[in-house]
């Protein structure tokens, strides 16, 4: 998630552009978070608005700064394509039966949250609860244990995490969650037995695997034809 630029504009609106460039995602994926809810968001004749406030909170809940410029983009080479992850990530989620993201190494989300669960459906238009999971997702980018568990987050449920790699380099994260605690009776999760959860432990290094291998094929280059 990238800091909000100092603007000064009357309406207090942003562009779906200028939202495209705070967050580090596609524009495709402001469109969907507007429309599920997840981030506020109006409609000024066809066009979509963010108010700023919102906007802010958001940002501050996630300890970033409202006065920085947007611009200051991250190397693109750290950014995997989303065209080639998401497809992916969405069949993995509702095979698994668990909600998934992609995120990058900081923890920002490069797709939507695909298959959520009911607990988190029934939140997500809440910019705290985004922030939190960034959070969570952060801190999981910094664990150095590269092999996929289960764990707890801030929300009470379930996650686990693979990284994704372009070549040697780590450029991303996928995250299996929304998944109840054994033991647990919180409504509204993914409930997985024994056998569900070692089935989602063994699929996620194959997960990465198969973006990294599409991250590599989308960026090879085009040998011509002599």
């Amino acid at each position: 998630m990238h800091n909000i630029p100092d603007a000064r504009n009357s309406s207090g609106l942003y562009s779906a552009e200028e939202v495209e460039e705070m967050l580090g995602v596609d524009r495709s994926t402001v469109y969907r978070m507007a429309a599920d809810g997840r981030l506020s968001a109006i409609k000024v004749g066809r066009q979509w608005r963010f108010p700023r406030d919102p906007l802010y909170a958001m940002f501050a809940a996630a300890g970033a700064s409202p006065r920085l410029s947007a611009h200051s983009e991250p190397d693109a080479a750290d950014k995997p394509r989303l065209g080639v992850i998401e497809p992916i990530v969405d069949l993995a989620a509702h095979l698994l039966g668990v909600m998934m993201v992609a995120t990058d190494m900081e923890g920002n989300p490069l797709t939507s949250v695909v298959n959520p669960c009911p607990w988190f459906s029934a939140r997500q238009d809440d910019p705290e609860i985004l922030a939190r999971c960034v959070d969570d997702w952060r801190g999981l980018a910094q664990d150095v244990d590269f092999e996929p568990r289960l764990a707890s987050g801030s929300h009470g449920f379930e996650c686990a995490r693979v990284f994704v790699r372009d070549g040697s380099r780590l450029v991303g994260m996928v995250l299996a969650g929304g998944i109840l605690p054994l033991g647990s009776d919180t409504p509204g999760l993914y409930e997985l037995d024994e056998s569900a959860r070692s089935r989602l432990l063994a699929a996620l290094p194959r997960i990465a695997a198969s973006i990294s291998h599409s991250i590599a094929q989308s960026t090879a280059p085009t040998r011509s034809t002599p």
